[in-house]
């Protein structure tokens, strides 16, 4: 008898879905289509109705568990706890979440407690005779390998931004569900809740980015780069040896150790191009760089390339972005 792809539903800074978990409902969703399996959405938190409604826009049926400990301590164990309770009972096939930090401190939970393999950061997912069949990127993206599960069951974390989120044809419903039992790990408090002052959409979010690499020299040279991403109303983005020579903060990190993004337009000023900042940017629509080494990894990849110096050209592009302003 065919069983169940359960997908997790994050809850995000608002109160609502986090946008992670419409990608994750999408992937979920285009496996138990292929896998003849019945999709379900679970989403533990204090106040799960709006994230709970939220899903029910990707899948048919969501379970939604009221756990007030997650209003005031790091979510990942205590769902995971509660979570793995209800698999134990369900007894679903498959679980998928996100490879942010919740999804990832959740899928360590739900395998220490039911015993599953775990395929993380998946970049995308298909189905086998056997089961998932995973894509994974490692070696810093220089190798993609493809993995499946040993057994009938197992938890699978996809990267964000490598799928489009694609709300179903029909919308869902939910119902609550509850399960026994204390929760026996340790719990960690949260002290304090800082929101970042920016003007733009956040980095994953934003369509257009503008990133600056060691080519922009210095912390001076992300004025440039903040003054063209505002004329095209877009997110300041940067390299990590940008980010590590104290230029500009982690946040706007980009890569394999940075976020993950898929904007329309991808503006590389200074930036060499290499693989460990590729996995972090390859699925942007289009990619533009300017680099005055024609020779640059970047050049291999990106779909138009500005040879030239960018503090020649970046001037002049800004120049020319405001005369059509006026």
């Amino acid at each position: 008898m065919p069983g169940s792809i359960w997908v997790h539903g994050e809850i995000g800074a608002d109160g609502g879905l986090a946008r992670i978990s419409t990608e994750v409902a999408t992937v979920g969703r285009a496996l138990a289509e292929a896998g003849g399996r019945e999709l379900v959405g679970v989403v533990v938190s204090a106040e799960p109705a709006a994230a709970a409604a939220e899903l029910a826009r990707f899948v048919p049926r969501v379970m939604a568990m009221t756990e007030p400990t997650t209003a005031d301590h790091a979510a990942g164990t205590i769902v995971g706890q509660r979570l793995a309770a209800l698999a134990q009972r369900e007894q679903p096939d498959y679980i998928v979440t996100g490879a942010g930090a919740e999804g990832r401190d959740l899928a360590g939970v739900l395998s220490a407690l039911l015993g599953w393999g775990v395929l993380a950061n998946a970049t995308s997912a298909s189905w086998s005779d056997d089961g998932p069949l995973v894509v994974m990127s490692v070696f810093g993206g220089k190798l993609n390998t493809t993995s499946g599960f040993t057994g009938s069951r197992g938890i699978v974390t996809v990267r964000p931004n490598v799928a489009t989120a694609e709300p179903a044809a029909t919308p869902g419903s939910v119902e609550p569900v509850s399960v026994e039992g204390e929760l026996s790990l340790p719990m960690v408090k949260v002290v304090d809740r800082i929101e970042e002052a920016t003007a733009a959409a956040p980095i994953e979010e934003a369509k257009v980015i503008v990133a600056g690499g060691r080519g922009i020299g210095g912390p001076d040279g992300f004025t440039m780069v903040q003054e063209l991403a505002g004329l095209l109303h877009g997110a300041v983005g940067a390299t990590r040896a940008a980010v590590d020579s104290g230029w500009i903060g982690y946040s706007q990190q980009i890569g394999q150790t940075g976020k993950i993004v898929k904007p329309q337009l991808y503006l590389a000023l200074g930036v060499s191009g290499a693989i460990q900042h590729k996995v972090g940017m390859q699925t942007a629509e289009t990619i533009v760089a300017i680099n005055r080494d024609p020779d640059a990894p970047i050049a291999d990849f990106a779909d138009v390339v500005v040879v030239g110096d960018l503090f020649e050209v970046v001037p002049a592009l800004i120049a020319e972005l405001r005369a059509r302003q006026v």
